[in-house]
């Protein structure tokens, strides 16, 4: 059985060339995105067996979701509903002082309506971590009442659980999301949330070690993980505060960037490495994503050693 099980969604990703408009392009680029399924992604391509659980449209979109899953390592289990749609969303990259822009359009879709009755539970209580984030409760009552379930049966059978706070304000409001994440976090072992989030949304003060322990402290969970940008992480655990740099990275898209550090975090756990140890690697994934267009971490161990071992960039011959 896969080592790693996600749930959430998944949408079809739609995006005009750099610095074009939506409304006057003529094409699109066409990719596949969700946090959950990127973070198993970027664990599969780092070597370790993944599983996504969703629900999806019966439709040719919703298969394209799940080929392009399968074609990076990861095996999806879904619902396929014949209800529903395929969510999506469109990106429009625009530099200073435009800015880059996200439009969803993901009324109705098929995963809005996902019971606990529609997801494979045998997969999350035979994985070892199970990892979700707090875009998927955002996106109907109905999947807040899943993730919390999800998230207790997995405690329950003793997998090991991961959120990712992952606050959108296009999705819900700070307030409502704060009482969410209230009930969910006491089934959390590791946390990983941006640190503006964890002031904002949870209400943290302090400096970032005093805003980690505390989320750690109020929760019972076992590891936080603060995400800082250009400043890079902060992980607290039980005996010790980790901080870890970022890497310098050209950014071509640095949409999933997120996704793809915890998913290498995640994988470095899961095969027994220390939290500084898993920083590290996240951190060179999330670099190598930077430089990659689209939400997924296309990556390869050896691209990761390369950037842990300080290799410079060259034409490779």
């Amino acid at each position: 059985m896969p080592a790693l099980a996600t749930f959430g969604e998944t949408m079809v990703r739609l995006s005009p060339p750099a610095g074009e408009r939506l409304e006057t392009a003529r094409n699109l680029a066409f990719r596949t995105a969700g946090a959950e399924s990127n973070v198993a992604v970027a664990a599969a391509r780092l070597g370790v067996e993944s599983t996504w659980l969703s629900k999806l449209p019966d439709s040719p979109l919703g298969r394209r979701v799940t080929g392009d899953l399968r074609r990076h390592g990861v095996e999806p289990n879904v619902t396929r509903s014949a209800d529903g749609r395929q969510g999506t969303y469109y990106l429009e990259f625009g530099g200073e002082p435009r800015g880059t822009d996200v439009i969803y359009d993901r009324e109705r879709a098929a995963i809005t309506t996902a019971t606990v009755d529609d997801v494979d539970l045998e997969a999350i209580r035979d994985a070892e971590v199970f990892y979700t984030s707090g875009i998927t409760p955002a996106l109907s009552e109905t999947l807040r009442e899943t993730t919390a379930a999800l998230l207790a049966e997995a405690t329950a059978a003793g997998t090991r659980t991961a959120f990712d706070l992952n606050y959108r304000s296009k999705l819900w409001t700070s307030d409502e999301a704060s009482a969410c994440f209230e009930d969910l976090l006491p089934d959390v072992d590791l946390l990983v949330a941006a640190e503006r989030d964890a002031r904002e949304v949870l209400g943290r003060e302090g400096d970032d070690e005093a805003v980690a322990r505390d989320l750690r402290r109020a929760f019972d969970i076992d590891v936080v993980v603060l995400t800082r940008g250009s400043d890079g992480a902060l992980a607290v655990d039980a005996t010790d505060t980790y901080r870890q740099p970022a890497y310098d990275a050209d950014t071509l898209d640095p949409i999933g960037t997120g996704d793809a550090f915890v998913g290498a975090f995640l994988a470095r756990r899961l095969r027994g490495a220390s939290v500084p140890e898993a920083l590290n690697d996240a951190a060179a994934t999330a670099a190598i994503k930077r430089t990659l267009s689209g939400d997924l971490a296309v990556v390869t161990p050896a691209e990761v050693e390369a950037v842990l071992d300080g290799a410079a960039a060259d034409i490779s011959r």
